[in-house]
């Protein structure tokens, strides 16, 4: 039986191109291709078998590693293997303290990422050929408090988040999930108890923590919510 592959990067080529280079080692794979956090998501609600997930860290509404702590919480029996143009050391350990089972370089071939995907898969941890561990407590590492409390938002309340980041009204939020200022209002509430914060500006600040361009991350006007 095929597995199913879930491939999320907002570049068509390069989505084409990990399709390619999975089929070489699993040709019988079947792909979903998602180009935001916002539909993969949606990918992972449609497909709860899926069996990996290939996740940029660069793409819209990731916000760094907010997106990986998100879906490895709320889904932690799915693999998750970050494929990334940015593979410094730093970046590969906070990768795997989030729950990543794989770090991929965007600069990989294709046999390279296929034979790490199959790895993956087979349940082995997979990282680039020169990563090297940094020490523990070097600065910048992961902010495990963050991402569990990422990990108890619901798939909608994420989207919300994400949209709170990237600096968007209540209702612009509201037109873009087709949905009520009210219903929004409800969610942002229940983003900022889940987050610990009191509002937007210290919920950018809490998540800000996970990102890897802090500043990519801004927050709207403060609303009544």
């Amino acid at each position: 039986m095929g597995r199913t592959i879930l491939i999320a990067d907002d570049h068509p080529l390069f989505r084409a191109a990990l399709r390619g280079a999975v089929a070489g080692a699993l040709p019988d794979a079947e792909f979903v291709e998602a180009d935001s956090v916002a539909a993969v998501l949606e990918a992972i609600e449609r497909h709860p078998q899926a069996d990996v997930l290939l996740l940029d860290l660069d793409m819209p509404g990731a916000h760094g590693f907010s997106a990986l702590a998100h879906v490895r919480g709320s889904r932690p029996e799915l693999p998750v293997v970050i494929v990334s143009a940015t593979a410094d050391a730093p970046t590969v350990a906070n990768a795997f303290s989030y729950g990543a089972q794989g770090f991929i370089a965007k600069s990989a071939d294709a046999a390279a990422i296929g034979a790490g995907v199959e790895a993956v898969l087979q349940g082995e941890l997979v990282a680039p050929p020169d990563y090297r561990a940094p020490a523990p407590g070097t600065p910048g590492s992961a902010d495990l408090e963050v991402a569990a409390r990422l990990a108890e938002l619901t798939p909608q309340q994420f989207r919300v988040l994400s949209m709170l980041l990237s600096g968007l009204l209540n209702k612009q939020i509201a037109f873009e999930l087709d949905v009520s200022e009210a219903t929004v209002k409800a969610h942002v509430t229940a983003v900022l108890r889940k987050l610990g914060v009191a509002n937007r500006t210290q919920a950018v600040l809490r998540v800000g923590r996970l990102a890897i361009d802090h500043g990519a991350l801004r927050a709207a006007p403060e609303e009544a919510d």
